[in-house]
């Protein structure tokens, strides 16, 4: 499964749509102000199944999923000098790769392939691809992609 979204400069209050392949729209993501930051996503017929929730009294970036009111996962981001690390609690699984340039993969605690995120330039914006291997596990994937995007963001991350 591939979803796509869009480069935008990344606000709190924006709302953009995620698409798959055909250009159909799989996911919307509305930025809401509340103590913390949130961004609440949408399925394609507009009922909320997810959201990604900002800690704020923490040193580092620190956001939580939750899907269908449970939370599920938490997503920081790790004290380094060289290149931003994150470290993923959802579902045993792990994260890495060049997170400045949007070029990281997910995998299971065996060390199977979860997902692939990348940036593929191929207009005058970015846009963002998600090659997903199992669609169980799109919702997740998007929440850690949203997670990660808003650190990039958060506090001149």
């Amino acid at each position: 499964m591939k979803l796509l979204f869009k480069q935008r400069f990344f606000s709190w209050l924006d709302c953009y749509d995620i698409y798959d392949e055909e250009q159909n729209v799989v996911y919307t993501v509305k930025g809401q102000l509340s103590w913390g930051h949130k961004l609440v996503i949408l399925d394609a017929r507009g009922n909320e199944i997810g959201m990604v929730r900002e800690e704020i009294l923490t040193f580092l970036p620190r956001f939580v999923l939750t899907l269908n009111d449970q939370e599920v996962g938490e997503i920081k981001k790790e004290l380094t000098f060289w290149k931003p690390q994150f470290h993923l609690d959802c579902k045993g699984w792990q994260i890495d790769g060049d997170f400045l340039e949007w070029d990281y993969s997910i995998w299971d605690m065996d060390g199977n392939e979860i997902a692939t995120l990348y940036k593929e330039v191929i207009s005058w914006t970015d846009t963002y691809e998600m090659h997903i291997h199992n669609p169980e596990n799109a919702i997740y994937v998007v929440m850690i992609a949203l997670a990660i995007d808003a650190a990039k963001c958060t506090r001149n991350s």
